[in-house]
């Protein structure tokens, strides 16, 4: 605490936030590390399981990715079952996010899963049946999901090139179709229905996305729940506190839905940045304590906008992928040994 108080003082930043009711992280990859002979351990020291650590630190929710057939089965629906299972013994919620592809889906990456169709029609009759599919499986195997995003970062769209930002018809129609699947399921209690767009500081493209969508009459407001943004400062200068503020406020004020950072990082080590970072965080150190300093600061955010209620850091012990995509080297918040790092502890104050 002596430490956080101290890093508000020398950074100007705030240190106090409402108690947010998601406080996640993203653990898809642990099995992964699991099997590359990985060895969890809590910030004292203690070998655990992962789960447990991050119990102990606060986080009660956990975000998982499913790919639909993964070459190699890693994040498949199998993969998060079984993973959904040790979340759920460990009295963590789950929060599951559909790609809707084999692979990646993200900005640059929508592909459509080998095998599916690719006319509108069809394609959007084989989203619906898939994720009503999955969803049941979950319900099946005694896990209900708290939260179930409908695609990944999809300002660009999804199930490209048919559900690409050529037509927003398509996109809408795909999203109404995602939505159905989990309305019609069995899952019980139903989840919370996400949609997710990368960039959550830029409000003018989360306005565009939705107003456009929207204005098609396929996809209406009561077919999801949530809007989720990724925030990542280290890809743009214009990211910044302010602006993700001024945005979320701006999203939650239109639509009145429930507000989430859905990603989020802090590099402890960044010697070569691929960007400057943004004005108001750049004081922020690339240690243990300024991961701590910089999710307050975004918590406050969060907890500062109407129906703002929770946020998730991505990966953060993917330490055999350390830099997570960035080109930041290390944005775990595991050491490479395993150990929590003490910024774990953050998630038990916000």
């Amino acid at each position: 605490m002596l430490l956080t108080l101290f890093s508000a003082f020398i950074f100007g930043l705030s240190t106090t936030n409402a108690a947010l009711t998601y406080r996640g992280v993203d653990w898809s990859s642990v099995t992964v590390e699991e099997r590359a002979g990985v060895s969890y351990k809590s910030v004292s020291g203690t070998a655990q399981p992962l789960e447990k650590t991050l119990v102990e630190s606060g986080v009660n929710t956990v975000r998982q990715r499913i790919w639909v057939n993964p070459s190699n089965g890693d994040y498949n629906l199998a993969y998060n079952i079984a993973l959904g299972k040790r979340a759920k013994a460990a009295g963590l919620g789950v929060y599951l996010d559909f790609h809707y592809s084999d692979t990646w889906a993200d900005p640059g990456h929508q592909t459509i899963p080998s095998g599916w169709p690719t006319g509108i029609d069809d394609l959007s009759w084989k989203l619906y049946n898939y994720t009503l599919d999955v969803a049941n499986e979950f319900q099946n195997n005694g896990i209900q999901p708290t939260i179930i995003s409908i695609g990944n970062e999809i300002r660009a769209g999804l199930l490209w090139p048919t559900g690409g930002t050529s037509s927003y018809s398509n996109i809408a129609r795909l999203l109404h179709s995602a939505a159905a699947g989990i309305k019609d399921s069995t899952l019980s209690p139903q989840p919370k229905i996400m949609i997710h767009l990368d960039n959550g500081w830029d409000w003018s493209s989360q306005q565009y996305f939705y107003k456009t969508v929207l204005a098609q009459g396929t996809l209406v407001e009561s077919d999801f729940d949530m809007m989720g943004v990724s925030y990542y400062p280290f890809y743009n200068s214009a990211a910044t506190l302010a602006s993700l503020k001024s945005s979320l406020n701006n999203m939650a004020s239109t639509w009145g839905k429930e507000i989430v950072v859905a990603e989020l990082d802090w590099p402890t080590s960044c010697p070569h940045p691929g960007n400057a970072f943004p004005s108001d965080i750049k004081s922020i150190p690339f240690t243990a304590a300024g991961q701590t300093t910089f999710i307050q600061e975004v918590a406050s955010v969060v907890a500062g906008v109407k129906n703002g209620n929770g946020i998730f850091y991505w990966e953060p012990a993917w330490i055999h992928n350390a830099n997570l995509g960035s080109s930041c080297a290390d944005n775990c918040m595991f050491s490479q040994s395993g150990q929590a790092l003490s910024s774990m502890n953050v998630f038990s104050q916000v």
